[in-house]
C-alpha cells in the first residue's frame, strides 16, 4: 500500500508527460504531421519541445533547410518565422538554455525526429529535423526525440531546398500551428 501511495505522490508531483505534438503544415505541403515524442529517451529535449509548442513559439515557423533524400529542418523560433529574413533562419534558438545531449542507441531511420545543434553536442535548443530516409552516420551523434506516426505524406511533400546546404529559396513551407497531444 505504501509503495503505491508513494508512486502516486511522485506521479502527482511531476509534470504531466506529453505523448507528442501535432504540426499543421501549410505551403507546398498541406496537412498534419503527428509526432510521438520519446520522453523516456530524451526527457530534457521533449520537455523543451513541448514547452515551446505549448507557448505557441513554433507557430508560424518555417522549414528553412530541406535536403532531398535526407531531412527537413525547422524550429528556429528566433529567426525562422514566416516573413522573416530567411538568410538568418537556422542560426537561432529560443530564450531557453541549450540542452545537454541525450544520445541513445536508436537509429536515424525514415520518420525519426532529431534535434539540430551546432558542432557542440550540448547546443540543441529549439530546432529539430524529420528524416526522409535513414542516415546511419547520425546515429549516436544527435539526440533522437521522437518519430512521425501519421503524416509522412505531408513530410514528403515539404518544399525542398535549392540553395546552399539545403536552404529553401522563395516561399518555404510553414508550421502554421503546433499543439501538444496527450
Amino acid at each position: 500500500m505504501y509503495k503505491s501511495l508513494a508512486a502516486a505522490l511522485v506521479l502527482a508531483a511531476g509534470p504531466v508527460a506529453a505523448a507528442g505534438i501535432n504540426i499543421e503544415v501549410e505551403g507546398e505541403a498541406n496537412g498534419t504531421i503527428q509526432i510521438d515524442l520519446f520522453e523516456d529517451v530524451a526527457p530534457g529535449h521533449v520537455e523543451q519541445i513541448t514547452a515551446l509548442a505549448a507557448e505557441g513559439s513554433y507557430d508560424g515557423i518555417v522549414f528553412h533547410r530541406v535536403i532531398e533524400g535526407f531531412m527537413a529542418q525547422t524550429g528556429d523560433v528566433q529567426f525562422g518565422f514566416l516573413g522573416g529574413d530567411m538568410r538568418m533562419a537556422g542560426r537561432g534558438g529560443s530564450d531557453r538554455p541549450d540542452l545537454k545531449a541525450e544520445f541513445s542507441d536508436l537509429n536515424f531511420d525514415r520518420g525519426v525526429v532529431g534535434m539540430a545543434r551546432s558542432q557542440n553536442p550540448n547546443s540543441a535548443n529549439s530546432q529539430f529535423f524529420i528524416m526522409f530516409a535513414p542516415a546511419p552516420h547520425l546515429n549516436g551523434q544527435y539526440t533522437i526525440v521522437g518519430e512521425v506516426t501519421e503524416g509522412m505524406d505531408v513530410v514528403d511533400a515539404i518544399k525542398r531546398g535549392a540553395g546552399r546546404n539545403g536552404e529553401v529559396v522563395g516561399a518555404p513551407d510553414v508550421m502554421k500551428k503546433v499543439t501538444v497531444t496527450e
